[in-house]
């Protein structure tokens, strides 16, 4: 295939950065740095000033006047949180989570990953405000904690690489629970039963077969997001519920599909062609109906997770991380980080997460209940979990969640960076030391 220059200098070169797996955690890690150096330099005013520009949507008088925080938090998070739940369809329907043997370990890591943060955090958070924090190291940032690994290289076990990702769907699955739960305002009954015909008619139209990820959209945004978005419950809940409505079968089995395409090509192999760089109708015709098998080959929840992806990981989260990661480190930066809630996430990342996932991880093995994955030890366990401390973009976005208190809002986000730097950089370590065991003793 002849590329063009554009190809050349532009198309490949970026199609090789998103491809590449560890990208991702590089931008997200660009925009957090990018954010504590402008909300600490000259222009930290105009920083903080930019967040907080009133945006409004509507007509007439059905307007929603929201910050442009908020808008991110509340708008750009639920695509994030949509792609989340298309993630936890798959892992369930045909992944990780299908398999109960193999999702038990994954599954009670993520447990303990959660309840014991949470506990730490409590024990030194136990009232008022600061006690509404507790679900903000239960967190792991899935982004972060794959990015860290595929910058190890090729020599971290697949394994490893599986039972991180179900941990972390796991933990998805709980602090989406979490969220709708416990950080919800008051409920505005209308708005969420109103929210429930929209997820109604989502449900029926899978069933009766629509697979339009455009009429999805519309129903999902327009009636579903919204709904909940004036209900009082997090309007990403509404995202996850729309995504478990996408559907997840394909009109055309692989059987059928690869004996379709093959008539086709061969029928476009025997076409009539021309001198010219167009194709002819008949032609035409034939790449059409590949396009369109094609397509039905292919589940929609699986076509909207690969074209989502992208925009979720290189424009979403580092748009997530530029609006919030910003800390002025001006002020007595000891007595934030020695406060109550900073020492509480902090521990409760560093310390409960590991406890909670290399522990009842590592008993479980030891009694035998389950088997440690093939090609992994106990130390890629242990770098496993510290790698799942890494809190950061969950972490921030359930402590803007917890907190009224610009005061509190500020510890979290030293306890969260803090922790996550920390924890990224020992699992790092110790995964790598992990990869120099030989192989024979990989199970000891």
């Amino acid at each position: 295939m002849k590329k063009t220059l554009i190809d050349k200098i532009l198309i490949d070169p970026l199609q090789r950065f998103m491809n590449n797996s560890a990208m991702s955690g590089i931008v997200l890690f660009s925009s957090v740095f990018i954010a504590l150096v402008v909300s600490n330099s000259p222009w930290a005013a105009a920083y903080h000033h930019l967040w907080e520009t009133d945006f409004s949507i509507g007509f007439g008088e059905h307007i929603i006047q929201k910050s442009l925080h908020h808008w991110i938090n509340d708008g750009l998070m639920a695509v994030f949180f949509f792609v989340v739940g298309l993630e936890l369809k798959r892992e369930i329907i045909g992944g990780e989570l299908k398999n109960p043997k193999n999702a038990v370990l994954p599954l009670v890591a993520a447990v303990g990953g959660m309840l014991v943060p949470a506990g730490i955090y409590l024990l030194m958070n136990s009232s008022g405000e600061a006690s509404n924090g507790w679900g903000i190291p239960m967190a792991t940032d899935i982004a972060f904690a794959l990015g860290i690994l595929y910058l190890i290289g090729d020599k971290v076990p697949l394994s490893l690489k599986i039972f991180l990702t179900a941990l972390a769907i796991a933990d998805d699955i709980g602090a989406v629970l979490v969220i709708a739960i416990f950080y919800t305002s008051q409920i505005d009954w209308v708005s969420l039963a109103t929210g429930g015909v929209f997820m109604t008619v989502l449900i029926i139209s899978n069933l009766v077969g629509v697979r339009n990820t455009i009429y999805y959209a519309i129903i999902g945004i327009g009636g579903l997001w919204l709904a909940f978005l004036m209900s009082g419950v997090h309007a990403t809940i509404a995202a996850v519920l729309a995504a478990f409505t996408i559907p997840a079968n394909v009109k055309i089995g692989e059987k059928t599909f690869s004996e379709k395409l093959d008539f086709l090509v061969e029928k476009f192999r025997k076409a009539k062609t021309n001198d010219v760089p167009l194709v002819t109708y008949e032609q035409s015709h034939i790449l059409e109906e590949i396009r369109v098998v094609s397509k039905h080959a292919l589940t929609p929840l699986q076509r909207l997770e690969h074209a989502l992806h992208p925009l979720v990981a290189f424009v979403i989260m580092p748009i997530f991380a530029l609006s919030n990661a910003g800390i002025d480190l001006s002020g007595d930066i000891i007595a934030q980080f020695a406060s109550p809630v900073a020492i509480g996430i902090f521990l409760g990342l560093i310390l409960g997460k590991v406890i909670g996932v290399f522990g009842l991880s590592y008993l479980m093995v030891k009694m035998k209940w389950v088997n440690l994955p093939e090609g992994m030890n106990v130390l890629h366990l242990l770098g496993a979990a510290f790698l799942a401390a890494i809190g950061f973009t969950m972490s921030l976005f359930i402590g803007g969640l917890a907190f009224t208190d610009p005061l509190f809002q500020e510890q979290a986000k030293f306890g969260i960076l803090g922790a996550s730097i920390l924890a990224g950089v020992i699992g790092f370590l110790i995964i790598r030391k992990a990869n120099k065991i030989p192989i024979q003793n990989k199970l000891n």
